[in-house]
């Protein structure tokens, strides 16, 4: 009876410090013992709807990348370009760096190269991301010269905790199997059959066929599509870019280009309330002097949805059409 009691108390403090540590949730994952509660898409996860159930696919690769290239990409981007949707290989390029918005990175550029900057943000989130300076890429004259500095110890133990949303990560850790989803699916279809209600997380379209985040269709929240955004702020926001991009062209870069990928209620559920085109609006700016990759236009034309079924994020139709405008744009 001892040993039980230990073996569980074993057990509850090492998930309890995989919802504490990120390093921790790392072994557990490669260990198999807690799983991926992404898998299935980010808005399946919020709601747990099974009709929104979709495994995350595996889109082909462009292969395009070359140690010869001429080029070096630099992206400052959120999760649409993180590594798993988007990498060095889909570009012709010779080196490529992406870093995330609100963190930090240095970067030493090639004069002998074209050096071009990619500002990628989804639109919940560029109202934000151009509302204050933009410092996530450190452009470094040597950066062997000037190495990065170690973080003591209790910086990086400061960095691997999470205790404001460990109870969340907790959750994740402990409800991530499918054996838990079935539980959560189960009470997802009651609460929606019988009192036409989800996850206060997300919404569904009015046909039910769609899901969003709650965010991007809350008309209260600046993040919606459908939020109030006057003519003032648009400028605001274009002489944000333009003064971002200026910058960077001093340090060094040879061009700046700028990419806002709709949210997905922005492309199939525009009705649903007012949309304020911020797109179009920021794109179609008299003042804008960076040259925006157009992905709003193919999107709104294709014949099939570019989103994932239960995700925020693109599928491979929706990859390809923004790779595509990358392409024709900038060349790569």
């Amino acid at each position: 009876m001892r040993f039980l009691r230990y073996t569980v108390l074993f057990a509850a403090l090492v998930l309890w410090a995989g919802g504490l540590s990120s390093t921790v949730a790392h072994w557990l994952y490669e260990a198999g013992i807690i799983v991926d509660d992404y898998r299935y898409g980010d808005l399946y996860r919020i709601s747990a709807l099974p009709q929104f159930k979709d495994h995350q696919p595996n889109c082909q690769r462009a292969n395009r990348s070359s140690d010869t290239a001429s080029t070096h990409l630099y992206i400052i981007g959120d999760s649409f370009s993180e590594e798993q949707r988007i990498n060095k290989d889909d570009f012709r390029v010779s080196h490529f760096q992406r870093v995330k918005w609100d963190f930090v990175q240095r970067a030493q550029l090639d004069p002998g190269k074209r050096n071009v900057l990619l500002l990628e943000s989804v639109e919940r989130h560029f109202r934000d991301h151009f509302s204050r300076p933009v410092n996530e890429l450190v452009v470094q004259a040597d950066t062997s010269r000037t190495p990065a500095p170690t973080l003591s110890w209790r910086r990086r133990l400061g960095d691997d905790l999470h205790r404001s949303d460990m109870e969340e990560r907790l959750e994740s850790a402990l409800f991530s199997h499918d054996w838990a989803f079935w539980f959560k699916e189960l009470k997802a279809r009651f609460t929606l059959n019988w009192f036409d209600r989800t996850s206060t997380g997300v919404s569904l379209s009015r046909n039910h066929q769609h899901i969003f985040l709650h965010s991007d269709t809350d008309t209260t929240a600046d993040l919606s599509s459908y939020a109030s955004l006057t003519d003032r702020e648009v400028s605001n926001l274009v002489d944000s870019v333009n003064v971002v991009a200026d910058r960077y062209i001093k340090l060094g870069f040879d061009e700046v280009y700028l990419s806002i990928i709709p949210n997905k209620a922005s492309i199939l559920e525009p009705n649903r309330g007012p949309y304020n085109h911020l797109i179009e609006r920021v794109q179609s700016h008299p003042a804008l002097r960076v040259k925006p990759v157009n992905v709003y236009s193919p999107f709104k034309q294709s014949a099939q949805s570019p989103y994932l079924v239960g995700d925020t994020h693109w599928n491979c139709l929706g990859r390809s059409l923004w790779l595509q405008q990358i392409y024709r744009t900038i060349s790569l």
